[in-house]
């Protein structure tokens, strides 16, 4: 049986910085290593080559990751700003894409109201979420103008609907609480109705479909 989560601005800002902070812990950690590395005095040259491009690496990882949160959670520009898809087109790339992961943006480039926009980024979180071994996320717009909506195909080898976030999009839960491993979908869903959307999930041969309605 589900329950309504009841959850008060507080918790919900704690839990989301919790989620931020989980995103951010692998790659800050890796840079961490990599400068112990540079710092050990007995390191060879092949070590120490190892070790910056690590730091590299690491670095553009943490920041296309706080570009990417500082959207789709966080406050940037007023309530009523708008934000430009092909700004949020690049974020989504720097974030998503990977040796194992492609999206494919088949979206215009124009101005929607930033909470359309969040909720874009976090559906595709959860797109990710339903293709743990990597894919296609294709995204395709629903409508068109300010009240644009979205559609993501989700493609990859074992694709499935991540366990327990369709009720959370819903703001429901088994227990009426959520942690912060659930607090995203949850979060996706306060966006859709904020948004006067709905959002559907549904399996479609070997796709998964995230759609708002």
């Amino acid at each position: 049986m589900s329950v309504a989560v009841d959850l008060d601005a507080l918790d919900l800002a704690a839990l989301l910085c919790s989620r931020v902070c989980h995103d951010l812990i692998s790659p800050t950690g890796a840079i961490v290593n990599g400068l112990e590395v540079l710092e050990e005095k007995d390191s060879d040259e092949e070590t120490k080559t190892f070790a910056l491009d690590l730091i590299k690496r690491s670095a553009r990882t943490a920041s296309a990751r706080l570009q990417f949160c500082r959207l789709a959670f966080g406050a940037a520009g007023s309530a009523s700003a708008q934000v430009d898809l092909g700004d949020a087109r690049a974020m989504a790339q720097a974030f998503i894409e990977d040796d194992k992961t492609k999206l494919v943006w088949n979206l215009p480039r124009v101005l929607l109201p930033k909470n359309r926009v969040k909720l874009l980024l976090n559906l595709l979180i959860i797109a990710g979420q339903a293709i743990p071994r990597g894919g296609t996320l294709a995204v395709d717009p629903v409508g068109a103008g300010e009240n644009m909506g979205f559609r993501i195909t989700a493609s990859g080898v074992s694709a499935r609907i991540p366990q327990a976030v369709p009720a959370l999009l819903q703001g429901v839960s088994e227990s009426g609480s959520v942690d912060a491993h659930a607090i995203q979908p949850f979060y996706a869903g306060l966006l859709a109705r904020a948004c006067g959307l709905e959002v559907d999930l549904k399996a479609e041969g070997d796709a998964i479909i995230i759609a708002t309605r």
